[in-house]
């Protein structure tokens, strides 16, 4: 008795269809515990490192420090400050940077967390972060916060440090600087953020540090108020105008002593959502940077 022959149509027809692929629609809600769990490993992982890298720490307070004890005493005679706002009286020189010096502070900060994704990218523990099913743009967004928090650390010490130089606002001053402080270094943060995103290359990336950190921090009022550089040159004074790094100087300036400069508020707003915007995008792996560069 001859056995029946099968086609191979009817065997495609017989065989048990495979289960689709599950997709990131198909996984159930996250609870909010899930989203706490990994905002706190990831800043709990950016912590660990801090305390293993004292030198970083060491080293984010050394620039500042410099500018306040040596740079500040030499310009002190040379670069008076007339009373401008929010001073109601005239100031030291000292008094005047400390805010810039805390701009300087975060700025370098956000670029070295930015550095350390470049890094992180570079050894796979990036591409482990971001294939969690969580949200992408909840886990970059969790990666600037662990980095603003060590930034604030930072600031804090460093005020700690200038309150034995003759920088002393008054004390509600140290708690009213906070939201600005935090807000410029999630600015700051966010940009250093999109420039790890289009660089690929660690060794690439202390190139585009220096060209964006030194225009944007000589280019503002950190060092020099407005209305002197307006003065000596109104090109430079457009420019100090349109750089942002301004706007989070000048908002910290007015925090620290109790008052609230709206357009610096409003400018610091609308570049974080437009660079943390754009990071997210720059990091997505289908339509952003990110992609283009494995396609090439």
């Amino acid at each position: 008795m001859s056995e029946a022959k099968i086609s191979p149509a009817a065997t495609r027809e017989a065989a048990p269809a495979p289960e689709a692929a599950a997709t990131p629609r198909d996984l159930p809600p996250f609870s909010l515990s899930a989203y706490l769990t990994c905002f706190s490993g990831i800043v709990g992982r950016e912590g660990l490192r801090f305390l293993h890298q004292r030198e970083r720490f060491v080293s984010a307070l050394v620039r500042p420090l410099l500018w306040l004890f040596i740079f500040a005493a030499g310009f002190r005679q040379v670069l008076g400050v007339s009373i401008v706002a929010p001073y109601k009286t005239y100031i030291l020189y000292e008094v005047y940077i400390t805010p810039g010096l805390i701009g300087m502070i975060l700025l370098f900060n956000g670029m070295q967390s930015s550095l350390s994704m470049v890094y992180d990218r570079e050894t796979g523990t990036m591409k482990t972060l971001l294939v969690s099913p969580l949200p992408r743009w909840f886990l970059l967004v969790s990666k600037l916060a662990a980095g603003v928090a060590v930034g604030v650390l930072q600031v804090y010490v460093f005020l700690a440090i200038a309150w034995f130089w003759e920088v002393r606002p008054d004390w509600p001053g140290y708690l009213y600087v906070l939201p600005a402080m935090i807000l410029a270094g999630l600015m700051l943060g966010s940009l250093g953020m999109l420039l790890s995103s289009l660089v690929q290359q660690l060794e690439n990336f202390a190139g585009i540090m220096n060209f964006v950190i030194f225009p944007m921090y000589f280019a503002s009022s950190a060092l020099y108020p407005l209305w002197r550089v307006q003065e000596s040159s109104p090109l430079l004074y457009t420019i100090c105008l349109f750089n942002p790094f301004t706007h989070a100087v000048e908002l910290v300036r007015f925090a620290l002593y109790q008052q609230f400069n709206l357009q610096a508020f409003l400018v610091v707003v609308g570049c974080t959502v437009a660079f943390l915007g754009a990071a997210i995008v720059a990091y997505d792996p289908a339509r952003g940077v990110i992609a283009r560069k494995k396609q090439s």
